[in-house]
């Protein structure tokens, strides 16, 4: 069985490989949408794969981390692409669910996102900078 949770941050980025003059090398910003997975078996005792209550605590930590902010000055975002962006979030939430399926991140704007399975997993991206 697999559970979701949905939530967005606003920020800005910018992607220094790009020439100068091009769009995305400048300063621009986003609304994102992360969707955090978790796979396993129901536990009879709480109906639950993991408590919904928990995973959206520890992913408000991560909003908070995130959000409003200048994607390139967080540490490990220099290059804040969405392969990046998964990979960061994943790492932060990792630790705290064995049950980590995949991390998700979206620009639903550009019609973009992104979905991680974790280190031993595949990477999917339908990434162009936007």
């Amino acid at each position: 069985m697999e559970i979701s949770y949905r939530f967005g941050f606003d920020a800005a980025h910018r992607f220094e490989h790009y020439p100068a003059g091009h769009p995305h090398a400048a300063l621009h910003g986003h609304s994102f949408q992360v969707e955090v997975a978790l796979r396993g078996e129901l536990d009879p005792q709480t109906g639950f794969v993991a408590d919904l209550a928990e995973v959206e605590r520890v992913c408000a930590e991560v909003r908070t981390a995130l959000d409003h902010r200048f994607l390139n000055d967080i540490d490990g975002l220099a290059q804040p692409s969405l392969e990046r962006l998964c990979i960061w979030i994943w790492r932060r939430l990792a630790p705290r669910f064995a049950s980590l399926a995949s991390v998700a991140v979206g620009r639903d704007s550009c019609g973009q996102r992104c979905t991680y399975f974790g280190p031993q997993g595949r990477a999917r991206s339908q990434s162009a900078a936007c």
